[in-house]
């Protein structure tokens, strides 16, 4: 989308890992700031670059972004579908693989990639309930979910 974007993160629970995996994150663990922040914090950064690239100033982002906690499976494929169809949604495309910017495509591929497809398409069963719940999206408003 031109004007917005979304973000699915998971956030992993740092208690209880191997003090030897710890070394690469020891700056989050010693922070007290919450997930968000360390997200602000990079949107500021990057308006701050581009504006001085682009030798401008102001908000490179028109409101602050929105978050909200996803806290079951069946929540989390309703988010998964309605971020996939958001495109069709807003008329730039007739269907989510047609969209480039979306990992849609990337969860059903088989090349390598970071997105854990796996754990995606086995909260949908398989690759084909995964395809079927998105085409089954009614008229959402933006709201609901997001």
């Amino acid at each position: 989308m031109p004007n917005h974007f979304y973000l699915l993160i998971y956030i992993k629970n740092l208690t209880g890992l191997n003090p030897d995996s710890q070394s690469n994150l020891s700056g989050l663990i010693t922070t007290t700031k919450p997930p968000h922040q360390h997200f602000s914090n990079l949107f500021n950064a990057y308006t701050k670059a581009f504006n001085k690239y682009h030798n401008r100033h102001g908000a490179l982002f028109e409101r602050p972004f929105k978050r909200k906690q996803i806290d079951s499976d069946e929540y989390l494929k309703q988010v998964i579908i309605y971020i996939h169809n958001n495109p069709i949604h807003h008329s730039f495309v007739s269907h989510p693989i047609e969209y480039i910017w979306s990992s849609y495509e990337t969860c059903l591929s088989d090349k390598i990639s970071k997105l854990k497809r796996e754990e995606v398409i086995k909260l949908f069963d398989d690759k084909s309930n995964f395809i079927y719940c998105h085409q089954q999206l009614k008229d959402i408003s933006d709201d609901m979910f997001l």
